[in-house]
């Protein structure tokens, strides 16, 4: 049975940083491409970064390009989302997600503010 268990949200002042993780079980994680999602109040949910599954090649939205790296260590069944200089705007919860299987974590509060 596919688990996803993420950790790492919380309350950052503007510029602030965190980093995200998301432990999976339950499948060969090292095959797959992992995502990071959000969803403010009141928007749909978002692609926010994919990974593939070598950890090779990235992708990001617009909106977090620079600011925001997705990872991987497939050793440790694990994958990250650093965020540096966070805006109010990125306040939403956040979610990684497994698309193959079409898993999602329970999510993670993120709050942007002073």
């Amino acid at each position: 049975q596919v688990q996803l268990v993420e950790s790492g949200g919380g309350l950052v002042p503007p510029g602030g940083s965190l980093r995200l993780s998301c432990r999976a079980s339950g499948f060969t994680f090292t095959n797959y491409v992992v995502t990071w999602y959000r969803q403010a109040p009141g928007k749909e949910r978002e692609l926010v970064a994919y990974i593939v599954s070598a950890g090779d090649t990235t992708n990001y939205a617009n909106s977090v390009k620079g600011r925001f790296t997705i990872s991987r260590d497939n050793a440790k069944n694990t994958m990250y989302l650093q965020m540096n200089s966070l805006k109010p705007e990125d306040t939403a919860v956040y979610y990684c997600h497994v698309p193959r299987f079409n898993s999602w974590c329970q999510g993670t509060q993120v709050t942007v503010s002073s």
